[in-house]
């Protein structure tokens, strides 16, 4: 079968594979379409110190039951469009105690920590499928990445008398913004790109920050009447963008980083005692984050067409990702058809 691997920094190949075998508990999926994400996007840079290449990317997905192994429920039978839960969890450890599973201590995210499923079909552990109705195959491929940015809402308590915004329009601040809209929070978006920005507004952001050609501090302090935002998420990965968060945030207000920063981040520490600060991380996503999505997507106002800014066979990868390399800002999410 096909296997897309990055073999070492830009370079791709499509690889003949053997087809797996489906064993006790476990389910073969036909892979249909495969997201790249940013982390593949790194581990393609060589930025990636979590994945040990040659490593199978794909951990966003949208697929088809191809069969089911003994001992698994009859709630998954052969045929139906499923998506998958990409992260494993020890059970054992203190977050898996604390059934923050999405945090595990151990966990290996398929694509990263082990092999991904960019390939016609792949075997997992009957648990970490999920069934999906209503929704097309080619669009299940974008329920794992919003269903991160839906995470942080949680872990941000958000409601309704909230100011929400969000630094980083991609996929994942996108799930944050869908998040935050349905809470019923007055939402700010905030990035460098006016097409994504433009795409933000079309959701439903009620404002929208370049904070390339803006003041972001001025653009707050108006939108909000001087009282600043009450939670900030941080959807980038920058020393620049985590320092505007904490800076930014009202007092008593909550920052929450799903980012990872490349480089270390100094902060003026003050602020953290001065405004009482909650200062969260949040990582992958629970179960429920991807039901929320899944809810989300089925009201058919997501744009879809839009968010996927191009599908490419298996052989085209390569040059894909090479494309998006050079122009990074240019893309949402990248799919993959097998």
């Amino acid at each position: 079968m096909k296997t897309l691997q990055i073999t070492a920094p830009f370079q791709m190949r499509v690889a003949d594979t053997e087809k797996p075998q489906c064993g006790n508990g476990e389910v073969m999926i036909r892979v249909m379409y495969a997201g790249f994400c940013g982390s593949d996007l790194n581990t393609y840079r060589g930025n990636n110190a979590m994945a040990q290449m040659p490593v199978t990317p794909g951990h966003e997905i949208g697929a088809v039951i191809e069969e089911v192994g003994t001992g698994v429920p009859e709630t998954l039978q052969k045929g139906m469009t499923v998506t998958v839960n990409p992260y494993t969890n020890c059970g054992v450890c203190p977050s898996c105690r604390n059934r923050r599973y999405n945090a595990c201590q151990h966990n290996e995210t398929l694509g990263v920590q082990r092999n991904g499923a960019m390939s016609e079909y792949f075997v997992l552990p009957w648990q970490k499928v999920i069934p999906v109705e209503g929704i097309s195959v080619r669009d299940c491929a974008l329920i794992e990445p919003m269903s991160v940015g839906f995470h942080a809402v949680s872990r941000a308590q958000v409601v309704d008398t909230d100011t929400v915004m969000v630094i980083g329009c991609g996929m994942v601040g996108v799930g944050a913004v869908v998040r935050a809209l349905t809470r019923g929070a007055t939402v700010i978006a905030c990035d460098i790109d006016d097409k994504k920005l433009d795409v933000m507004r079309s959701i439903g952001a009620h404002h929208v920050i370049n904070s390339m050609t803006e003041d972001v501090h001025q653009r707050l302090s108006d939108i909000t009447g001087g009282m600043m935002p009450d939670v900030i998420i941080e959807a980038v990965g920058s020393p620049v963008t985590y320092n505007t968060a904490v800076n930014e945030v009202a007092f008593t207000g909550r920052v929450v980083c799903i980012g990872y920063s490349k480089n270390d981040v100094s902060f003026t520490t003050k602020y953290f005692v001065q405004k009482e600060l909650d200062i969260r991380g949040s990582r992958n996503a629970l179960p429920e984050d991807f039901e929320g999505v899944i809810k989300y997507m089925r009201k058919g106002t997501c744009p879809y067409d839009t968010l996927i800014s191009g599908i490419v066979s298996p052989e085209e990868a390569a040059g894909a990702m090479a494309q998006w390399h050079e122009h990074p800002g240019d893309v949402f999410r990248l799919l993959v058809k097998f």
